[in-house]
């Protein structure tokens, strides 16, 4: 079985177009998704109507939470900038009745199994939604969260950062940043996983996309200068 693995779209509908072009010829069994779907890109229409279509296993992240609070009429404190603010509101100004109806149905996290393998998307980790798990970080708390839960695969996202880690007999990944990575390498970042019996394979993959197209709808959209910016250089600036 193969599971297409994407996390942290941010509305970034170019990037997550080339990574489904990018496997054409491939059939994937299940499309995972580990939010933050939306915010920041100039897209959130497109791909919230994508991931319903396509039957993604998909959760909230952070961004899509704050989303959901300005939608049901409430404020948050956080962010502060302003330019982050501008993105929250405009994005939740934009989303047509199915795309917030989607977005509402959609929980922190999600569990299921296949050929035996248990699988869980958390957005942070299975601890906190927003705890950032990194390559770097230490074995001991992998190994914690292993001894916590009883998966064998967890797919998290939110850090933007990809790797795959087995400890304790639990596999971790995370895929990366599909539409707003920060390692000045602005590629959108997703991973395969292939489960074959009792084995279990991941590929990382970067896939370049036309970043210029995001940043003229964002222009277009007379949004903050500053994700132009971003966006051209795959690095977080604010």
């Amino acid at each position: 079985m193969k599971i297409l693995l994407l996390s942290d779209i941010h509305a970034n509908f170019s990037a997550l177009e080339a990574c489904i072009e990018a496997f054409s010829g491939v059939s994937f069994d299940a499309i995972c998704n580990c939010g933050d779907s939306i915010v920041y890109g100039p897209f959130p229409n497109q791909t919230l109507h994508w991931l319903e279509a396509n039957n993604v296993y998909s959760i909230i992240g952070n961004t899509d939470k704050k989303i959901i609070k300005l939608l049901k009429g409430k404020s948050f404190k956080k962010p502060k900038k302003e330019e982050k603010r501008v993105m929250y509101t405009w994005t939740a100004e934009q989303l047509d009745t199915s795309a917030k109806k989607y977005l509402l149905s959609l929980g922190e996290s999600l569990t299921f199994t296949m050929t035996d393998h248990h699988i869980a998307l958390f957005h942070g980790s299975p601890d906190h939604p927003n705890e950032f798990l990194f390559p770097d970080t230490s074995i001991q708390r992998f190994k914690e969260l292993a001894a916590i839960y009883s998966f064998n695969i967890v797919i998290t996202g939110h850090s933007h950062m990809p790797y795959h880690k087995e400890i304790s007999n639990t596999h971790f990944i995370n895929p990366g940043s599909v539409g707003r990575m920060f390692d000045s390498d602005p590629s959108a970042s997703c991973a395969v996983l292939t489960l074959y019996n009792k084995t279990i394979q991941v590929k990382l993959h970067r896939i370049p996309y036309p970043v210029e197209q995001t940043i003229e709808s964002l222009k277009k959209n007379n949004l903050p200068e500053i994700y132009q910016l971003m966006y051209r250089l795959g690095r977080k600036l604010n």
